[in-house]
């Protein structure tokens, strides 16, 4: 028999089952080194990578938001020695599992030529020529460009930049290596020791792959959180939902205070009781999965994240690059840090009290919180 009444989900079981899913309510799910970024990775699915800078890079906060003996060289070794980790498009630009590659191989053989038009199929053999012959390269490693002017702040004034990314969203290159930003690209086949590479996945797959990934890293989902800034898969991830309602393996679920909204869980982890909140401090990236879906951080949060990085400055109210401070299971401060590298301090720019934080209640536990990802950001 169908299920037709959703079942009541309380603001604070849905944070309980979704720190559980993200694993940030125990202080060390995964172990330490390489094999503890392999699964997190893994475990969440991708881990976002971005360009802001102004404490450390966001895919080694994440993940040290999960591991807390994290080193930015375990993530290196993952990719380049292990290569258990690969990098590719999600919802941004992101470390996925290698053992999930087959899953992104469709989106590999899109029309990514039309995006390029400039980049010749001339320009492009020549590229991988010149990486089959001599190795893997970074942009540096490319001096006989005609600079050009940039068309947006980011850009390269180097055309083969357009080649390097063609070729890597076609995935005939893969990136190999990162020194911060800078990306070592190299041929994929290469890379991976293929002989051919993986069987792409099917329509099916993919979409199966995507539903269970939601699942696993949020405990309850929605068709905006599965599909998040990928609206055209909703109407076939909706009929899966359907055939697994069906099938017993997904029940709807009605969150408190946004009962019309429709959203599902596996029985299971419905059945397995919540444990109360563990008190854990995490000082969280702004690109966290946790934090990134917005609408789903009010709903089940109550806490409104602005990120505020290109809002003028007399219109903040965070701060250029608040951070969210949970602790247990609530959002109790966002506090604007900065990484002052030449005097190897963390620098506080702005602290804001969030819902029923406060200095009596929270400030030493964040204070000694800070102490720690100040180690972590100056590398002690």
């Amino acid at each position: 028999m169908l299920q037709r009444t959703p079942l009541p989900l309380s603001n604070a079981q849905a944070r309980q089952l979704w720190l559980r899913a993200q694993k940030l309510d125990q202080r060390d799910p995964f172990g330490s080194g390489p094999e503890a970024t392999r699964a997190t990775v893994e475990h969440l699915g991708y881990v976002q990578i971005d360009t802001i800078h102004v404490i450390e890079r966001c895919h080694h906060h994440i993940l040290y938001s999960r591991i807390p003996t994290y080193q930015r060289d375990d993530l290196r070794q993952a990719q380049s020695t292990e290569k258990s980790v690969f990098e590719y498009w999600t919802h941004a630009l992101a470390y996925v599992p290698t053992r999930d590659l087959r899953f992104f191989i469709p989106a590999m053989k899109q029309d990514w030529q039309s995006r390029y038009p400039s980049v010749s199929t001339a320009d492009l053999r020549k590229l991988l020529e010149r990486i089959m012959e001599s190795g893997a390269l970074t942009i540096r490693d490319i001096d006989d460009d005609v600079l050009v002017e940039k068309d947006h702040a980011w850009a390269s004034r180097k055309p083969s930049k357009r080649a390097l990314q063609l070729a890597f969203y076609k995935g005939l290159l893969t990136i190999n290596a990162r020194d911060g930003m800078l990306k070592s690209y190299e041929l994929a086949h290469r890379h991976f020791g293929w002989e051919h590479p993986p069987k792409p996945a099917s329509e099916a797959e993919i979409l199966n792959y995507k539903l269970d990934r939601a699942l696993r890293a949020q405990g309850f989902v929605s068709l905006d959180s599965i599909c998040h800034l990928d609206a055209p898969t909703k109407p076939l991830m909706r009929r899966l939902i359907e055939k697994r309602i069906k099938r017993g393996e997904l029940v709807a679920v009605a969150l408190e205070g946004a009962e019309k909204l429709e959203q599902w869980a596996a029985p299971e982890v419905l059945d397995t009781p919540a444990e109360p909140a563990s008190g854990l401090v995490h000082i969280l990236s702004p690109f966290d999965p946790l934090i990134i879906q917005r609408k789903r951080l009010s709903l089940a949060f109550g806490y409104d994240h602005r990120f505020e990085a290109y809002v003028p400055k007399e219109k903040r109210l965070f701060g250029y690059f608040a951070l969210p401070v949970l602790i247990g299971d609530e959002i109790v401060a966002a506090i604007d840090l900065k990484t002052d590298r030449t005097e190897k301090k963390l620098r506080i720019q702005q602290w804001s009290w969030i819902g029923r934080g406060s200095p009596r209640a929270h400030q030493r536990p964040i204070e000694e919180e800070l102490h720690r990802f100040e180690q972590f950001q100056l590398g002690i």
